[in-house]
């Protein structure tokens, strides 16, 4: 398949343009729920739909992402939490690998298990090096992968770790404070690991206030993704993405 949504991101970036993602837990929507965010999200001018959850425990995911592609033209990319997760309806796999811990099978166990279903999906492969960062709250991701996350005031571990996963070859790094965080990512840690990779950064868990998607994107963020508060109150669809979209166009 060639890859289109790779070199979006990279384009995007070079000109200093931030980008919103809406994440779409297949477990948590019905059809006429999807339908409304799909509206909202249209209206808003959403740049991604990111659909995949930590567990993803119905058996609705393609019928979920068809649903979003026959819908509207924004492109769906796909968040696994397992093996399970792929479906060749969407645009591209996000093929997390988790540098943040030390658990071997979410660093390379689980993608040797999956490689051949990957690789024939057609999917466009975006290899990303995923952080979990301290939210102050236990989170399903930190259950699920039996690893710590980095605690939230340790932007050198961050920063280290996001040079690490761009050197060793991930093309994004996402750093992730959980679903329904009560403390979302700082901004100094933010700004530490963009200043330091050349590679998108994408940034989400915890952020409920327009403002905090603004300062995220203002620190380095390109793409800021928000599920859970969303799935509480979709009206925030708007708000949001106009916060990140309003941000000033700047030059790494």
């Amino acid at each position: 398949m060639n890859a289109v949504i790779y070199p979006s991101l990279l384009n995007k970036k070079a000109q200093g343009k931030k980008s919103f993602a809406v994440l779409i837990d297949p477990d948590k929507v019905n059809k006429q729920k999807l339908q409304e965010l799909i509206a909202l999200s249209l209206d808003a001018q959403v740049d991604y739909f990111l659909v995949g959850g930590s567990l993803v425990i119905s058996n609705h995911l393609d019928e979920c992402i068809q649903q979003l592609k026959q819908n509207s033209s924004i492109p769906v990319l796909l968040f696994p939490g397992s093996p399970s997760q792929v479906s060749k309806y969407a645009d591209a796999l996000l093929y997390l690998s988790l540098i943040s811990g030390r658990n071997p099978e979410l660093l390379i166990g689980q993608h040797v298990v999956s490689a051949p279903f990957v690789k024939q999906s057609g999917l466009e492969i975006i290899p990303t090096g995923y952080i979990v960062v301290d939210g102050g709250a236990p989170t399903t991701v930190s259950y699920i992968s039996n690893a710590a996350p980095i605690p939230s005031d340790k932007d050198d571990i961050a920063m280290c770790t996001a040079m690490a996963g761009e050197m060793l070859g991930m093309k994004l790094i996402y750093m992730d404070a959980g679903s329904g965080a009560k403390t979302p990512i700082t901004e100094n840690m933010i700004q530490s690991v963009a200043a330091n990779i050349d590679i998108p950064l994408i940034v989400g868990g915890g952020i409920v206030q327009p403002e905090k998607a603004y300062l995220n994107c203002k620190a380095g963020a390109d793409v800021i993704v928000v599920g859970n508060a969303i799935e509480k109150d979709a009206s925030l669809i708007k708000e949001l993405s106009a916060a990140v979209h309003n941000v000033p166009i700047s030059f790494k």
